[in-house]
């Protein structure tokens, strides 16, 4: 059992013992210290949505009765994609919003993902906040003359949708001439209510529809890896389909799949994209450390800037406000378009990609042959007690301080034509291990160098 505190919210397995994953009491209790710091006397208001996982229903229902019993008013969307409900916070002029998902995560976890006024995720110092409140759990609720008021609202997915499709960059009339045909997987969660409508509205020939009923029976692990999307490709092939497209259960990060049935990338997601808007208008970029160095390579063809950021939505978003950005995002198929809203959000970049595939006259393989060709192996240690992170992080930059060396996050080392980026999970019980070559035999082969270190200073 597991319960994770981080800037990525609230994360954990469902069941279990208090204070050790997920359980209702504890998902009571922080939606409790999170209406203490976010709702003030002149804005009650938060919005709540889910995906549709299992546990979706059940941990809705105790997150809005918390806030009613705290006086806040509760604006229920029900299912919902995280950048959805992201941006109904802003439009209800609301004090925040909690969308209840684990991403990415298997059947057994769920989250409290908590947002700002912004619609977008809490700094780290109100988080900090939140978790010292539970710690102390000194609560008070509101008397019955003071206690909140629920409204479920439907319809916010195709207003979404509709604020899309207002974009200039969004080139419908391009879309519908390519006659595309397109096969999708959902994973049986929230993208199979909003993908078929976006796709429908940007005048899409045909739709294959993959596990698009929001069951939250997840067929396959939900995590967009090309080791999980066997069935999409076998649909784009036996289709004969331009391409496929899939997205994690909150509908924040996108992955393609190529007519030849080959995968374009997940770390390809937004260096198109990035291509197509750079193409439009002129800006800076931002990427996480541990996203492809394709994107600085794109960027700096149009003579614009790149920088990279800590790993962590919230982290990326700062650094486009600070660098002015007009788009990024992060290398797991996160796509950030500050024009529409400062979150990941899989529909804008869908809308995006679609555009500028058709107006490229390329197929998918040769759009992916016309960037640079990096590999990054991503892979990860288990965690487990006696294991100190910090220690191990600091040994490792004295050994490769002769190696130029990044710190804000985690520690990334960088050689010749490669970089190796190790960091704390923060949604996971796992040292996260990313490394970018020419090749993935050069990539793995310095992610084994970096684990047989790893080896030496814990048996050392």
């Amino acid at each position: 059992m597991t319960l994770i505190k981080s800037i990525s919210g609230i994360r954990g397995t469902i069941g279990g013992r208090e204070d050790e994953s997920l359980t209702p009491i504890d998902v009571v209790k922080y939606a409790t210290a999170y209406a203490d710091v976010i709702i003030s006397s002149e804005n009650k208001k938060i919005v709540v949505g889910r995906d549709a996982r299992l546990s979706g229903f059940m941990v809705n229902q105790l997150v809005c009765a918390t806030l009613i019993s705290k006086g806040v008013e509760v604006i229920d969307l029900g299912l919902s994609t995280t950048p959805t409900l992201e941006m109904a916070v802003v439009n209800e002029n609301a004090a925040g919003g909690i969308i209840l998902t684990a991403s990415h995560n298997p059947k057994h976890w769920n989250a409290l993902k908590l947002l700002n006024a912004s619609g977008e995720f809490i700094s780290a110092p109100l988080g900090a906040d939140i978790i010292e409140r539970v710690k102390n759990s000194n609560f008070e609720y509101d008397t019955i003359d003071n206690i909140g008021s629920y409204e479920s609202k439907e319809g916010y997915i195709d207003w979404h949708i509709d604020q899309i499709l207002k974009l200039d960059l969004v080139d419908v009339d391009a879309i519908r001439q390519k006659n595309f045909k397109i096969a999708i997987d959902a994973v049986n969660s929230t993208g199979g209510i909003a993908l078929p409508k976006l796709l429908q509205k940007l005048g899409v020939n045909e739709v294959i529809e993959l596990y698009c009923e929001p069951t939250g029976k997840f067929p396959h692990n939900p995590e967009p890896l090309p080791e999980h999307l066997k069935d999409l490709s076998e649909a784009v092939l036996s289709n004969n389909a331009h391409l496929g497209i899939t997205v994690d259960p909150d509908v924040d990060r996108l992955a393609f799949v190529s007519e030849n049935g080959d995968m374009f990338g997940e770390e390809y997601t937004l260096v198109a994209v990035a291509d197509y808007v750079l193409s439009q208008r002129k800006g800076s970029t931002v990427s996480n450390l541990s996203s492809t160095g394709a994107l600085r390579v794109v960027t700096e063809k149009y003579g614009c800037d790149y920088s990279a950021s800590a790993v962590g939505e919230v982290n990326v978003v700062r650094e486009m406000k600070a660098t002015n950005a007009v788009i990024g995002g992060e290398g797991n198929g996160g796509i950030i378009l500050p024009e529409l809203h400062y979150g990941r959000d899989a529909l804008v970049g869908i809308a995006l990609f679609l555009t500028h595939l058709a107006k490229s006259g390329k197929s998918m393989s040769h759009l992916k042959a016309s960037y640079p060709a990096y590999i990054i192996s991503k892979n990860k240690i288990e965690l487990t007690p006696e294991i100190d992170v910090d220690l191990i992080l600091e040994k490792l930059t004295e050994k490769y301080q002769n190696h130029p060396i990044n710190t804000i996050d985690g520690v990334k080392i960088e050689f010749e034509d490669e970089w190796v980026h190790l960091r704390k999970s923060n949604t996971e019980p796992i040292i996260r291990i990313y490394a970018e070559g020419s090749t993935m035999s050069i990539a793995d082969s310095l992610v084994n160098k970096i684990k047989s270190d790893i080896k030496e200073l814990l048996t050392a």
